[in-house]
């Protein structure tokens, strides 16, 4: 299977925040912008895998400024990191006061998705083609939350068997 580059896959989207999106406040709903997180980091692994994909897991999400309505959401989404049949995409949201012209970053997350095939199961994927240094620490950083959420997973599977033995 050929290794393909992360810019081969790489996603922008954007859209302005209406009154459906927010809350009586005008703070749009944090909701909203995890759905748009997660359609810009899917899109991103569909094109890298060229499959259906689900997500795994969201390994974090950080707001660091809240949304208006009226703002200019941009999402920015690229793979990290290339498993056998999972990957984990970054997404970056920023959002621009149209009128100020002021952008601020308001969001972060990392998310995990697996590729499936017509039957439904994961299937494999292409490698990943590391080429920039920016690249190269991504890549890095995207193994430690990987070695970080199959340990987290362990642990999670043996507290199913044996409940009495885990802390809440």
């Amino acid at each position: 299977m050929q290794e393909k580059t992360v810019r081969e896959s790489i996603v922008v989207m954007a859209q302005q925040m209406n009154p459906q999106d927010a809350n009586p406040a005008g703070n749009v709903h944090g909701g909203i912008i995890m759905k748009l997180i997660d359609t810009t980091a899917g899109a991103v692994a569909a094109r890298h895998a060229r499959s259906n994909v689900v997500t795994a897991s969201i390994d974090r999400l950080d707001f660091h400024y809240p949304v208006f309505v009226g703002d200019f959401v941009t999402l920015r989404a690229s793979l990290n990191l290339v498993s056998r049949s999972s990957m984990e995409v970054g997404v970056r949201v920023e959002s621009e006061n149209l009128l100020s012209g002021e952008i601020r970053h308001t969001a972060s997350a990392y998310l995990t998705f697996v590729a499936l095939g017509e039957d439904g199961r994961p299937r494999e994927i292409p490698p990943l083609l590391i080429e920039t240094e920016d690249e190269k620490r991504r890549n890095r950083e995207a193994k430690a939350r990987r070695e970080t959420r199959l340990r987290e997973k362990k642990k999670e599977d043996e507290c199913q068997k044996e409940a009495e033995k885990c802390d809440l």
